[in-house]
Order: structure tokens, then sequence, then C-alpha cells
């Protein structure tokens, strides 16, 4: 947070996402307004708008109009430059990459269950709670603004430490749905 100017974001960013944070800032933001991170599948089922076996959220190409990426601008965009998924979501493609709950395993969706995979040591819920323990490499998912096409995909995946804090790396926060 060395970026930010006080407990103020910097200047000229108030409609971009935050970014230079690690997983562990984000998962204390999440705790603290009573959300969390999505788990990687929650953020590419979230990311894909309804749309199956497409590349993008709005079908198999990519351009400059649908999102921030390949360095076509040199940083972050505000959100909502581009145009939202099927189920309104911003910027989900491109912008910056964004951490997930699980822990990194480049093997784990070979053999993953169909429903609801996540990958830790623990469960949800326990990883929730202990974040401030785990030290294993964390998912980020979206592609950022520096990224090529093939890394801006919904099913692109990429791994870092939970204490890494990049100028390319943001977050989202979920809550649980309520029937």
């Amino acid at each position: 947070m060395r970026h930010w100017a006080g407990d103020d974001f910097p200047d000229g960013k108030d409609d971009h996402p935050v970014t230079r944070i690690s997983w562990y800032a984000a998962m204390a933001y999440a705790e603290w307004v009573g959300k969390r991170l999505p788990t990687e599948a929650e953020w590419e089922k979230a990311a894909r708008g309804g749309l199956e076996g497409k590349k993008y959220p709005w079908g198999d190409s990519i351009g400059r109009g649908k999102a921030n990426y390949f360095y076509h601008t040199r940083g972050t965009t505000p959100v909502g430059r581009y145009p939202p998924n099927n189920y309104s979501l911003y910027d989900v493609c491109g912008n910056v990459w964004e951490w997930c709950l699980d822990a990194y395993n480049a093997d784990f969706y070979a053999n993953s269950p169909t429903r609801n995979p996540f990958f830790d040591a623990n469960n949800i819920e326990w990883t929730t709670e202990n974040f401030r323990d785990i030290k294993t490499s964390r998912v980020l998912r979206g592609g950022s603004w520096s990224v090529d096409a093939q890394g801006a995909r919904v099913a692109y995946r990429f791994r870092s430490s939970p204490v890494d804090t990049l100028p390319i790396f943001g977050f989202r926060c979920v809550k649980e749905a309520t029937l």
C-alpha cells in the first residue's frame, strides 16, 4: 500500500481497480467487509457470464474495444470502460490480475471434482479463517493490461506468492449466496 496517499487512493485513480495489493491484503479487506475472495471455479464461472467453451466473456475474439490488455494503455483503466459480460461484471479479462482463494496447482484441473472444485490443503472455511498462516503460491485469474490475448482468456491461470504486490495485481470479492 506504499503507493497510496495515507488512507486515500492514488491521485486520479478513484475509479480504477486497486493494485499493488498482496493476497494477504486482499484477504484482509474481504474479511473486513464480510466477504471473501472467489475460488478459481467461482471466478471462472462468473467471468464466462454464462458462455461455456468460449475464450473470452463475450466470445472467441478480443480487441481493444473489449478489454484493457497487451499494453494498449500502459496501465489500468477506469472500471466499466469496457462492456460487461452477460452477468453484468466488468473487466473480468484484462486490466488487473485478480487474486483467487485457491492455492496454485498446475495439474489440479486434470483430476479435479466436477462440482465446486477448490484446491488447498484445507477447505474454504479454514483457508478464509487462517489465511495469515498460508505461505503457498496462490492463483490469479483474468490477465492484466500487460498480457497478450492468450493471457487474457477466462481459462488462463497465473500464480504468485501471497506476499507479492505488483502494479498488475488486484482483486474482487464474493459473498455467499443466501437462498
